[in-house]
Parts: structure tokens; sequence; C-alpha cells
């Protein structure tokens, strides 16, 4: 595994625990609370992650527009567009064979402590709309999928990238929820070699989640999800 690689990875650890060092410089330098601060330097961690990462990443990306198989710009908005679709319906199969015959319900504790951050601090919506998905895409995607492809198949790899993936968030137990999204953003990354498509899918369903849920009332969004899950089992 290219040497660059290894590098994105260590800077997506060591922005796990940058907040500790940010929050209180960010605490002490203006006028803001314990908690505040907190969210800032997340926000501040994710973003510099973000840069370090493209700054890493520059020989692919470069390598990426000068491959001949990859997909042209149409193809890629018409995945991205597709992928949406695709992603969201294998998580709602996902969920709802979990919920009926695994007994796991739907309710996801990582989705839900970002929704009461986001509430109280509106602009923590950067972090799950635009820099997770841009962070998590190139390293389970494009550097874990890629190189487990190399060397398995598209199956064994997309589930194997997705359960680190569940690992790393700690819900193991939605482990069927993130499989299969997994096989959608690895089929669309292989379908088109652009880690771009997943990327944009990935964008777009954490966008729409957090916009749908950022004024919803936490029990009204559950009395939904138990209405759609009932209209899918009929």
């Amino acid at each position: 595994m290219p040497k660059r690689y290894w590098w994105v990875i260590i800077t997506y650890i060591i922005m796990q625990f940058l907040g500790v060092i940010f929050a209180p410089l960010l605490y002490s330098a203006f006028p803001i609370n314990e908690a505040e601060a907190t969210v800032y330097s997340m926000v501040l961690s994710f973003i510099l992650g973000v840069l370090v990462v493209l700054w890493l990443m520059r020989p692919d990306m470069k390598q990426g527009v000068n491959e001949r198989e990859a997909s042209p710009t149409s193809e890629i908005i018409l995945w991205s567009i597709l992928g949406v679709f695709m992603a969201f319906f294998a998580q709602a199969i996902a969920g709802m064979i979990q919920t009926e015959f695994l007994g796991i319900q739907q309710n996801s504790e990582n989705t839900e402590m970002i929704m009461d951050i986001t509430r109280a601090t509106p602009l923590f919506m950067i972090v799950p709309m635009f820099a997770a998905p841009i962070l998590e895409e190139i390293i389970f995607r494009k550097i874990i999928f890629g190189r487990l492809y190399t060397r398995t198949n598209f199956l064994i790899a997309a589930l194997l990238s997705a359960f680190i993936f569940a690992i790393i968030h700690g819900e193991p137990q939605h482990i069927l929820v993130y499989g299969s999204m997994g096989l959608v953003f690895a089929y669309l990354y292989v379908k088109t070699k652009r880690i771009l498509v997943p990327i944009f899918v990935h964008m777009a369903m954490n966008s729409i989640v957090v916009i749908a849920q950022y004024n919803i009332d936490p029990a009204e969004l559950e009395r939904q999800l138990k209405e759609l899950q009932t209209i899918l089992t009929l």
C-alpha cells in the first residue's frame, strides 16, 4: 500500500483527538462556553483533516483525471443521482430485515448524537454533510475497499470495509445497514472508477437526513419511521 495511504489513515486517527487540544484553546480565546468550544473544535478538526487528506491524495486525483476507463462528467452526475435512491433503498431493506428478523431497533445512537449536537450548534452540520463523507469515502472505499478488492473479490472487500466502518462508528449491531450502504458505495466506485461518486452520494444522504431531522421532534420521527416500516411490510 502506498505510504501516503498510511498517512491518510494516521491523519484520520489524529483528527479524532485534535478536539481535545483545540477545545481549551478556543474556550480561553473566545467568549463561548465549554460545550460550544468542544463543538467548534470538532468542526475545526474535521476541516483540517479534510485539507490534509486532500493534499496527501493529490497523486490519486491527478491519476483519476487522466484515467481513460473512468466515467465522464455526465455519468458522474447520473450515477450520483441514481446512487442516492439505491443507497436509501438498500438501507431501508436492511433496516427492515434487521428489525423484523433480528429484533434490532433501527435507532442509531450515532445519528441521534449527531442531531443533538447539530440542533444545539447548527455550524456542526458541516461535519456530517460535507467533511465526514469526504474522509470516510476516501478511507473506507478508496483505500480499504480498494486494497481489499485487489486481493479478494467485490463482496468480501465491500463487506469487510463496511464492517470496519461500523466498528469505527461504535455500532456493530447495525452491520446490515452499514453493509448495505457499503455495497452500494463500493458498487458506484467500481462502476464509475470515480471516488467522487460515492462521496457525492454519501454527502446527499447525510444532508437529506440532517435537514429532515433538524426541525423534527425525535418522537414524531420515530412514529413516521414505524409507519413507513408498516407500509414496506404490506
